[in-house]
């Protein structure tokens, strides 16, 4: 399942996602590409997060979903975890027993690192450093830690 070769992001004044830019590499997203809502990640955006379905999603829609791991990786603006994330069981009881990282075929892990390893390679002053997988525990410590930021922000962005 692979998804469109563009990058989205949302607005924090008005809460409408925007294409930020189109990929400047021969690459799709492995997976659907999504935020968290109500979060505020190290870099000041919300909780990356990576949607493995059977199916493409169109931008902007909400998926209920639970996370079983992260990929932690830095870029050019400082750390930038994008967590890995599967459907509730009442969407789909296709990834009931998929509860970690390690729980994917060992392919699917490597071609969404190399993904995030290389996206950004054609464009000038950026870069990725992927540190590897970490599990589900460390994932909801990155949302928790990211729901208080967003609860303790002065100003509250619309995402």
């Amino acid at each position: 399942m692979h998804s469109d070769p563009v990058k989205y992001e949302v607005d924090k004044d008005s809460g409408a996602v925007f294409v930020d830019r189109f990929m400047s590499t021969a690459m799709h997203y492995p997976c659907n590409y999504g935020y968290i809502p109500h979060t505020i990640a190290g870099d000041g955006d919300p909780v990356d997060v990576l949607v493995v379905s059977q199916f493409a999603l169109p931008p902007g829609v909400v998926v209920r979903c639970r996370p079983i791991g992260m990929l932690a990786m830095e870029d050019e603006a400082g750390p930038d975890a994008k967590l890995l994330a599967v459907p509730v069981d009442s969407l789909s009881s296709m990834y009931r027993d998929i509860e970690s990282p390690r729980d994917f075929p060992q392919v699917i892990l490597d071609q969404i690192a190399h993904f995030f390893a290389h996206y950004k390679d054609l464009e000038r002053g950026k870069f990725v450093k992927v540190a590897g997988w970490l599990g589900s525990d460390e994932a909801k410590k990155e949302i928790m830690e990211s729901v208080k930021a967003y609860a303790d922000a002065k100003e509250k962005p619309a995402f």
